[in-house]
């Protein structure tokens, strides 16, 4: 009786929190959740980065499961009012827990999680990020699963005789291994936190060069549709701020080296106001110089 009662609370828990989900179209085919410009936290439950679906013809491929299982499982089902195909592939760009805690919705239903070499080094026994700053509410049925299939380099899946290409980043970047999917025959390409808009990256994890060089080689691309992991914009043009935020603060720190300043002038100095207006810049931007300047201080370039 015991049992009966704490199971019912939890199908209670898991039939009572909804995220309000709703898919916007961006594209031929292809549709993208959008979160909020700011740290997870118990008002947006981790409603605060991208996740995207594209009809490839016979299913829908994904592309980051998002934060929790009850996330994944209302964007699988509002998805399916548009067209009800199956889910059997989902990509995972990076190791951040917002971008793959949905992963074990959609395992459960039979899909197959592609990811990078990163997730091998990941303890699914430790408390997530996610797991501390939400509600138990919307955390309620989440566990962490990571893919099943890691990459060791590039990957070409075909779906409906289409080709997914998924390119791992060749340096550190955003993260130690960042992967983006490029899809031709929609002349789409989803990057994952090497894009943010609408909101300053962090480079808690990165490394400003490599990433700088990533985004370039994404600029050169045959894209139309360039959908990054948190922001609203989806052209071609969506990486410039963050590629003209990294490179900014790459001159200037670079600047401040070349004339013996250290790391508290380069606080001091590079505030860069014209940024101030983006999402989470109190929060990023002074860690961004500290992690940055110490990266550019035993850097040959």
């Amino acid at each position: 009786m015991r049992h009966l009662g704490l199971w019912l609370a939890l199908a209670s828990l898991l039939l009572a929190f909804e995220y309000g989900l709703k898919p916007q179209n961006v594209g031929k085919g292809i549709y993208c959740y959008f979160g909020k410009p700011e740290a997870m936290d118990r008002k947006n439950n981790g409603n605060m980065v991208n996740s995207c679906f594209v009809d490839m013809g016979k299913e829908w491929l994904v592309i980051d499961s998002g934060p929790t299982y009850l996330y994944a499982k209302e964007a699988s089902e509002q998805i399916s009012r548009i067209k009800p195909l199956p889910i059997k592939h989902v990509i995972n760009t990076h190791v951040h827990d917002d971008h793959w805690l949905g992963n074990g919705y959609y395992i459960e239903n039979g899909a197959t999680v592609l990811g990078s070499e990163s997730f091998d080094d990941i303890d699914v026994h430790q408390k997530t990020r996610m797991q501390n700053r939400i509600s138990e509410e919307a955390y309620s049925g989440t566990i962490p699963v990571l893919p099943q299939g890691t990459l060791k380099e590039d990957k070409t899946i075909i779906i409906a005789d289409k080709r997914v290409i998924l390119m791992q980043v060749e340096e550190k970047a955003h993260t130690q291994d960042d992967v983006y999917v490029y899809i031709p025959s929609h002349k789409a390409l989803f990057a994952g936190d090497l894009v943010f808009n609408d909101r300053l990256p962090s480079l808690r994890d990165g490394d400003i060069n490599g990433w700088i060089s990533a985004l370039e080689k994404i600029k050169e691309m045959d894209i139309e549709i360039l959908v990054g992991g948190h922001g609203l914009r989806t052209d071609r043009g969506s990486l410039e701020l963050t590629l003209n935020y990294l490179k900014e603060l790459k001159k200037g720190i670079r600047a401040i080296l070349d004339r013996g300043g250290d790391i508290s002038d380069a606080v001091k100095e590079l505030s860069m106001p014209h940024y101030a207006n983006e999402g989470m810049y109190d929060d990023l931007h002074k860690a961004n110089i500290n992690a940055a300047f110490q990266m550019l201080e035993w850097s040959d370039e």
